[in-house]
């Protein structure tokens, strides 16, 4: 890091200015016994308060009256201004009393002081395998040849495969208790980093839902617009790396079989007589992880929470500005109702909107097929069918109207439709009109329509009702011959 970076945390890190705080030792020794020995993730602040003013009245008791002269109540309410940045304070919900939880700041600070201690045992050992597998896996984790992959599972079976035969010979391997205690040494460390990393993660979520609720205030645009950008960071923090490690490592925590394989593992070790006592934390500290990554979860579902306070309160300012539209029109027409209008009138087009959603229309329904039975049953007598019905199908003679026409053109060079109908009424109805005009392919005359005018023309159909065809003039046209008129 270079000196800027140095001299911005320096000023700005509540973990530095921990460390550089004159009663620093108070509070490190406080708060970590707290929330960090005790793992104690929430406490209100009655009871908080009653514990460190037996703290205070114990050292005020060791180094002289007046050495921490302030009440426990003042210090806990300095060590939560923003500007201190040590503790945080918040109201549980369904809850009215305070309650007080340590920031990631006292975690990195008491780690820190921690690795200043002189340690008796230094492990190296553990380190050097971890460090070790950890570069296995992500090399071959990564490797994409299959016939690497397959050299590597082969490597290792024959490792197996021949610490097997030593076993199965009578020639185990035990760890040393220098091992043991390395190892375990290791495990401490590693699970009690875990606690501090929730408790980092869980803070990181809950920056994300302070930024919510401001944007939430703030916000005057569409509902849609602010959902698919909250809705986008929100997958955005689930895809990141930090996201997806917590996940994976909460599925890991909730199965069953995992969690009896961790406990059955730790009871094991925790009996071990190399490693002297062990760590009472230990004991439960896989529930530990559980509770701590709980809370980051429902800091998590906050956020969906907040969404759905948003939606509600658009909804319910949404539904009373409709209400006191309607109400000052009911005032308007009741003020105006003894007015006459005189000849002022409106209408309108509905008094309700006229909804028909998707799911109203009828689905596609198919249709039964009909069973065709084309077999014959020879042995059995044909049936009787009425065809009379296939003859008495209606058929216009063209002939006898081409007959008709030629009769009307023998004394002029035109006649009319309504002319010819005059002297040859309709006898079949429309069917014997369409064949009038469908006779223009004969030789002695055409047919000429004049789209300008209309004509109307009348019958009389089987059961007496007249009948009425409105179509442009017709006229039949004899055609001249060659040679002839």
């Amino acid at each position: 890091m270079d000196f800027d970076g140095l001299d911005w945390l320096r000023r700005n890190s509540p973990a530095w200015r921990l460390l550089r705080a004159d009663h620093a030792a108070l509070v490190l020794s406080f708060l970590g016994r707290v929330f960090v020995e005790e793992n104690i993730r929430s406490i209100s602040a009655f009871e908080l308060a009653g514990r460190l003013e037996d703290e205070l009245f114990a050292l005020n008791e060791r180094f002289g009256e007046g050495t921490y002269p302030r009440t426990a109540k003042a210090y806990l309410d300095e060590w939560a201004q923003p500007d201190v940045g040590w503790l945080r304070k918040y109201y549980p919900p369904g809850s009215d009393q305070v309650h007080f939880d340590a920031t990631p700041a006292v975690e990195r600070a008491l780690a820190w002081v921690q690795s200043l201690r002189a340690r008796s045992f230094v492990g190296t050992e553990s380190r050097l395998n971890i460090a070790l597998e950890l570069l296995r896996q992500m090399a071959f984790g990564a490797e994409t040849d299959p016939e690497v992959r397959l050299a590597e599972l082969r490597q290792r079976r024959a490792e197996l495969d021949a610490e097997i035969a030593r076993v199965s010979a009578g020639e185990v391997d035990l760890l040393d208790p220098s091992a043991q205690r390395d190892r375990y040494q290791q495990f401490v460390a590693t699970a009690r980093g875990l606690l501090g990393d929730f408790r980092e993660v869980e803070a990181n979520f809950r920056t994300l839902d302070r930024e919510l609720r401001e944007r939430i205030a703030t916000w005057d645009g569409s509902k849609g617009e602010l959902l698919d950008e909250v809705v986008g960071n929100r997958n955005d923090i689930a895809e990141s790396d930090q996201g997806r490690s917590f996940h994976a490592f909460y599925d890991f925590l909730l199965s069953p079989r995992r969690q009896q394989e961790f406990s059955d593992l730790l009871a094991r070790v925790q009996s071990l007589a190399a490693i002297g006592e062990p760590d009472p934390r230990m004991r439960g500290i896989h529930y530990d992880w559980l509770d701590a990554a709980e809370r980051t979860q429902a800091t998590v579902r906050l956020l969906s929470e907040q969404l759905r306070r948003f939606l509600d309160d658009q909804v319910w300012l949404e539904n009373r500005r409709v209400m006191d539209i309607l109400r000052s029109v009911e005032i308007h027409a009741l003020a105006l109702r003894d007015h006459t209008t005189g000849d002022l009138r409106y209408e309108i087009d509905g008094v309700a909107p006229h909804v028909v959603l998707p799911m109203e229309r009828p689905l596609y329904q198919i249709r039964a097929k009909q069973v065709l039975d084309s077999g014959s049953d020879a042995d059995a007598a044909p049936p009787e069918v009425d065809v009379s019905a296939l003859f008495e199908q209606v058929h216009v003679d063209p002939t006898r109207l081409r007959e008709a026409v030629r009769a009307a053109l023998s004394g002029g060079t035109q006649v009319s439709l309504p002319e010819l109908l005059a002297e040859h009424p309709l006898e079949q109805g429309l069917a014997e009109l369409v064949t009038y005009l469908s006779l223009d392919k004969d030789l002695t005359f055409e047919l000429v329509f004049d789209e300008r005018r209309q004509e109307h023309v009348r019958w009389h159909d089987a059961d007496g009702r007249q009948r009425e065809a409105i179509l442009p003039a017709v006229a039949f046209v004899r055609r001249s011959l060659p040679g002839g008129e």
